[in-house]
């Protein structure tokens, strides 16, 4: 009977393998088909967003956007650690810097498993030299200009702005730019490498999986973090007279082997530039990956202050508010927060700011400072803004909706949003906060960027179609954050 059976199943088993696959398909496509008509009208909307404000009909809007620069070489990092014969570690570490492979293997590991961005400075020329080296011949290996900066001028130049740049490039970096970006800086023989080690969702090295797509940075950078272009930078900018000045690339400084006194002396002729400035200039200063909890404090005392508007991601946002609020930095945060979370943690930052401003104007002491009308958090999900009612920021609906958009543009690596390369990971609904009874705001796919008023600002979120197909993420930010801010100047 035994034999009987199995014959049997051998014999019929295609055909109900056959219907168990159609009737799959018949229960499943419906689904499918509504959830691909959600995407769809997702989509529709968010672009029809992003279009209610035109910059055709105006003048290019003028932003200056320093400092620094570099090239960027892209590799798969799980391909580049197994050539270079690096085993996984079992101690997944975070180290503040990067002297040898062992660092780097457990440093990598920290960040690998969780999928969150991480930039760090390897304090070993040899072995940067020779990851490049073995870089070099990796197939699907990528070149491209690379930095805050360039970056963020790039993006806005295709937005449609007329640029100063602050950096100092090479003569084959610059002949790539767009005509519409003008430097200002020196000119180098060779620009610095940066070592992106991109990995998707799902990407295993040893017992480690990548929970999401994101990107470790190596660089031994010894130009950028002097801001070699600053003073030719200074020089052209009252001429070229911005709309907004946009500052990043300080996380070269982080952990970099200044001598006694230097980093100090920079930054606060950083912050003389910035208080230099017309008050009607915006400024918005990009954040990005520190763990140096001596620059965290520079960066409270001679940069935020002179700035209006912060741009950051999910990792930045509690490293910044952890800082302010007298705790030691935040080095891993959760890669998906929820958005009650961030706006908490918005709120929070947006309020210390101001009340730093407060208390300095009370003194007498603000030296120049601004308050802090503009905070954009940008996370896999979702984007999330606030803005003061009455300030100079205009178009927080469209601008967060472009920066959703920009997202999938950039990390696809096209133009063209292709709704079979995305999927929605937001929530259905997200409260507004985690206090007990807080507002739920359900996701309307034809109106998917939820906008109200609290106190004295705005708060706007939008989720973002987030790409299946990776392209890139390093420079994601540095795109999305120059994309919102185009529509707001």
């Amino acid at each position: 009977m035994d034999g009987g059976g199995r014959v049997s199943w051998m014999k019929y088993g295609p055909v109900v393998s056959l219907l168990v696959v159609l009737l799959a398909v018949w229960f499943r496509s419906p689904q499918d088909g509504d959830l691909d008509d959600r995407l769809d009208t997702v989509l529709s909307s968010l672009l029809r967003a992003e279009r209610k404000v035109g910059m055709n009909d105006v003048a290019r809007p003028r932003v200056a956007v320093g400092f620094g620069g570099c090239v960027d070489l892209i590799v798969d990092g799980v391909t580049l650690l197994n050539k270079i014969g690096l085993p996984p570690t079992d101690q997944p570490l975070h180290h503040d810097y990067i002297e040898n492979t062992a660092q780097l293997a457990e440093s990598f590991a920290y960040f690998f498993a969780p999928g969150a961005a991480a930039e760090r400075f390897m304090l070993n020329d040899t072995l940067f030299s020779e990851l490049v080296e073995a870089s070099r011949d990796l197939p699907g290996n990528r070149w491209s200009v690379g930095g805050n900066a360039p970056v963020m001028a790039g993006r806005m130049a295709i937005e449609g702005c007329d640029v100063l740049l602050g950096g100092s490039f090479s003569p084959d970096f610059t002949d790539v730019l767009s005509q519409h970006i003008t430097v200002a800086g020196n000119t180098v023989e060779e620009p610095d490498i940066h070592l992106i080690l991109e990995y998707p969702s799902g990407a295993c090295w040893g017992r480690y999986t990548s929970h999401r797509a994101n990107r470790y940075i190596i660089h031994s950078d010894d130009h950028n973090p002097y801001l070699a272009s600053m003073e030719e930078f200074a020089k052209k900018l009252k001429d070229f007279d911005p709309d907004l000045l946009v500052v990043g690339g300080l996380q070269m400084m982080d952990n970099f082997p200044f001598h006694s006194g230097e980093r100090d002396a920079l930054l606060s002729r950083l912050a003389d530039l910035l208080t230099s400035t017309s008050p009607t200039i915006g400024i918005h200063f990009e954040m990005a990956s520190f763990v140096e909890e001596s620059i965290m404090e520079d960066l409270l005392h001679y940069v935020i202050p002179h700035a209006d508007s912060l741009g950051m991601n999910e990792q930045e946002l509690p490293n910044l508010l952890s800082l302010l609020k007298g705790s030691n930095i935040t080095v891993l945060s959760d890669p998906n927060p929820r958005v009650a979370t961030v706006l908490d943690q918005m709120r929070e930052v947006y309020r210390i700011i101001n009340q730093r401003y407060k208390d300095a104007s009370a003194e007498n002491d603000s030296t120049k400072a601004k308050p802090l009308t503009r905070l954009h958090v940008h996370t896999l999900a979702f984007q999330a803004m606030i803005v003061t009612r009455g300030s100079q920021w205009k178009n927080t609906m469209s601008a967060t909706a472009k920066a959703s958009l920009t997202a999938n543009r950039h990390v696809c690596g096209s133009n063209d949003i292709d709704p079979n390369k995305a999927r929605l990971i937001m929530d259905d609904s997200f409260s507004v906060s985690r206090q007990e009874g807080s507002q739920r705001i359900p996701l309307q796919e034809t109106r998917p960027v939820s906008c109200w008023d609290e106190e004295d600002y705005e708060i706007c979120v939008a989720p973002v179609l987030v790409c299946t197909e990776v392209y890139q993420t390093a420079g994601g930010g540095d795109n999305i954050s120059a994309a919102g801010l185009v529509l707001q100047i």
